[in-house]
């Protein structure tokens, strides 16, 4: 599948989206970095293992918010448009990064 360098016509981000999307990967971010004190700093291996499962949680519910954005406007976007070509790009992506993230 080909990855798009520019914006998706279709795509409709607001601005409150962007900015809470952008915010939970800079609290995610942080996460992270504490992880890597808490590794520095010889931490308790349970307690560290706890903190990336937040951090995985944390990253894939920034991905589900991304992916319902994506169905809820560049998808549906391309059913209104009656452009079969289109609605079937759409749905392979889906179902291509779907697949790869093995759910």
């Amino acid at each position: 599948m080909a990855k798009h360098s520019k914006p998706d016509p279709a795509t409709h981000r607001t601005a409150a989206h962007k900015d809470d999307t952008l915010k939970r990967l800079g609290r995610l971010e942080g996460q992270v970095r504490g992880i890597a004190r808490m590794i520095e700093e010889d931490r308790y291996c349970i307690d560290i293992v706890t903190q990336i499962a937040a951090a995985r949680a944390a990253l894939r519910k920034v991905e589900e918010e991304i992916l319902r954005e994506h169905v809820a406007h560049c998808v549906e976007h391309a059913i209104a448009s009656g452009d079969k070509a289109d609605q079937r790009r759409k749905v392979a992506e889906l179902m291509d990064v779907m697949g790869r993230a093995g759910r």
